[in-house]
């Protein structure tokens, strides 16, 4: 090979090296930034979560206090034991109401701490 002269197989070793760590670098700087992003809306995310959940347990909680109490109401007021299975079976609404808007409520708040949901 002449003085001065650029060998090809050198030239395109050394450009392979270079983007390699070119995309090492932008990996890491992209890892970096997607970190920071996540990290500075977790406590916006987790507020409104917090609220939102909060909101939806005192809201599930009060329906199903309300329903058991009418159902112990229609089970005091119909006469000879006819009002236990109708009282019963809205108590248990009201009960399976209440548990249902928790299970939401822990939904919203997992969600807005950036959890991923268990399977």
């Amino acid at each position: 090979m002449e003085r001065g002269s650029v060998d090809p197989q050198k030239t395109t070793k050394k450009a392979q090296e270079t983007m390699g760590q070119a995309t090492e670098q932008a990996s890491e700087t992209t890892s970096g930034i997607t970190d920071t992003v996540a990290g500075a809306a977790k406590p916006v995310t987790s507020t409104l979560g917090n609220t939102l959940g909060g909101v939806a347990n005192t809201l599930g909680g009060t329906v199903g206090a309300a329903t058991r109490g009418l159902g112990e109401t229609v089970t005091s007021a119909l006469p000879g034991g006819m009002g236990r299975p109708v009282g019963d079976a809205v108590s248990n609404i009201g009960s399976g109401v209440e548990r249902g808007v928790k299970e939401v409520g822990k939904g919203v708040k997992d969600a807005g701490e950036l959890k991923r949901s268990e399977e």
